[in-house]
C-alpha cells in the first residue's frame, strides 16, 4: 500500500525548510538539535516539521520548553508543549523563571536573556551542537522595521540571520500563515499567547497594524521585500564585518586582564564605517553588546584628550590615557590606574 500523501500545507513547508538547510547548512548528520517550542504555530510547526525530516537529515531531537511564568496559565502551555513532545516520541527538557522584569526593564528583553541563557544549559546537559528557534519570514520582516524605527545602521537591518552561532531558523523563508495552515492540516490546536496581541509592544503594533496598513495601501505584501533587503544587507554586513576584524586586529592588543586596548590614533584614522566595527568588537571581546551611542562615546575618547571616560554596558568603561583607549571592567584589574606604557592617562575625578 503506498505511504498516505502529506497535505500539501505540509509539503510546502517541509520543502522550504529542507532547502534553507541545504542552503545554510544549518545541521551536520548525527547532530542532536534542541527545539525550542513554546506551543504556538510557528514553533509547533517547527517541531513537527524537523520530526518528519529528522530521517532525511540524520538528525536527533530534544523539544525545549521555557515558562516565563508572566501570565496566568503558562503551565498549561507547558503541559501542551509537553504532549506534542511526548507524542513523537522526542525527548522534553524545560525551565522556568527564577526572576522576573526589574523596574523599568523591557519585558520583551528579559524574557529573551533568561529564555537564551536556559536554552544554552539544556544544550549543555544534552550534548547538543544547536538549537533550532522557530523565526519566520514574517517575524525578519518585523526586525527590518524595528532596525529601521530605532535608527539601526545595516548590521541592525540585516536582522536575523539563518545561523547565528549555535542558534538556527530553519523557518525563516516561511511565512507565518504557512505555519498556521500546516498546523491546521495536521489536526494541531497551537497554544495562543495574549502577549502576541498587545499592540502596547512594539513589535505588536508593527504586526497587528503598521505592516497591515502599508499593504493596504501599497496594494501589494511588504513582507517578502523587506525579508529580501535583510538578505542582501547581511552580505553587505558581512563584507564589512571581514575588512573591520582585520582593522581590529592591527588597531587592539590582546586582551589582557579582562580589558581591550586599542590605538587611538590608528582608531581615528579608520573610515567611520570601520570603527565603528572595531569598538563593536572590542565592547563584544568582553561580553556587553553596545548601542550606537556606546560606540560613539569610545570614538570620541579616542579623538580627546587624556583623562575621559564613558560608561558602557555591561558594568565596562573606557577611558582614554596616552596613546590608547582602555576598555575594562569597573573594578576590575587595573581599573583605577594605567597600565605600563600608559603612565601618562589621569583619573578623573
Amino acid at each position: 500500500m503506498p505511504p498516505a500523501r502529506r497535505p500539501p500545507e505540509v509539503a510546502r513547508v517541509l520543502q522550504r525548510v529542507t532547502a534553507a538547510v541545504r542552503r545554510h547548512q544549518l545541521f551536520e548528520p548525527g547532530q542532536t538539535v534542541v527545539v525550542a517550542c513554546s506551543g504556538g504555530p510557528d514553533s509547533i510547526c517547527l517541531l513537527h516539521a524537523l520530526w518528519r525530516l529528522r530521517r532525511l537529515l540524520r538528525i536527533d531531537l530534544v523539544c525545549f520548553h521555557f515558562d516565563h511564568r508572566l501570565r496566568e496559565g503558562s503551565d498549561r502551555d507547558v503541559g501542551y508543549v509537553r504532549r506534542q513532545a511526548a507524542g513523537l516520541g522526542v525527548p522534553f527538557a524545560m525551565r522556568t523563571a527564577e526572576s522576573k522584569p526589574a523596574r523599568g526593564q523591557s519585558v520583551e528583553a528579559w524574557a529573551r536573556t533568561v529564555r537564551y541563557r536556559s536554552l544554552e544549559e539544556v544544550m549543555e546537559e544534552r550534548g547538543a551542537a544547536v538549537a533550532a528557534v522557530g523565526h519566520t519570514l514574517d517575524d525578519q520582516a518585523e526586525t527590518v522595521l524595528m532596525a529601521a524605527l530605532r535608527g539601526g545602521g545595516t548590521e541592525a537591518l540585516a536582522a536575523m540571520r539563518p545561523r547565528s552561532d549555535r542558534i538556527v531558523r530553519p523557518l525563516l523563508e516561511v511565512r507565518r500563515e504557512e505555519t498556521v495552515a500546516f498546523c491546521r492540516a495536521l489536526s494541531l490546536r497551537p497554544r495562543r499567547d495574549p502577549m502576541n496581541d498587545d499592540p502596547s509592544y512594539l513589535r505588536v503594533a508593527l504586526r497587528r497594524n503598521v505592516i497591515p496598513a502599508m499593504e493596504r495601501a501599497l496594494g501589494r505584501g511588504v513582507r517578502e521585500p523587506l525579508a529580501r533587503t535583510a538578505a542582501l544587507l547581511r552580505s553587505d554586513a558581512d563584507w564589512l564585518e571581514a575588512i573591520a576584524a582585520g582593522a581590529y586586529a592591527d588597531v587592539a592588543s590582546p586582551p589582557d586582564d579582562g580589558e581591550v586596548r586599542l590605538r587611538a590614533a590608528d582608531l581615528t584614522e579608520l573610515p567611520d564605517a570601520i570603527a565603528s566595527r572595531v569598538v563593536r568588537i572590542a565592547v563584544r571581546t568582553l561580553g556587553a553588546e553596545p548601542d550606537a551611542s556606546h560606540v560613539e562615546a569610545v570614538r570620541s575618547l579616542a579623538a580627546g584628550r587624556p583623562g575621559r571616560r564613558a560608561s558602557l554596558p555591561g558594568g565596562l568603561v573606557s577611558r582614554r590615557e596616552r596613546g590608547y583607549v582602555r576598555v575594562f571592567r569597573a573594578g576590575g584589574p587595573g581599573a583605577d590606574a594605567g597600565r605600563v606604557g600608559n603612565a601618562g592617562g589621569r583619573r578623573v575625578r
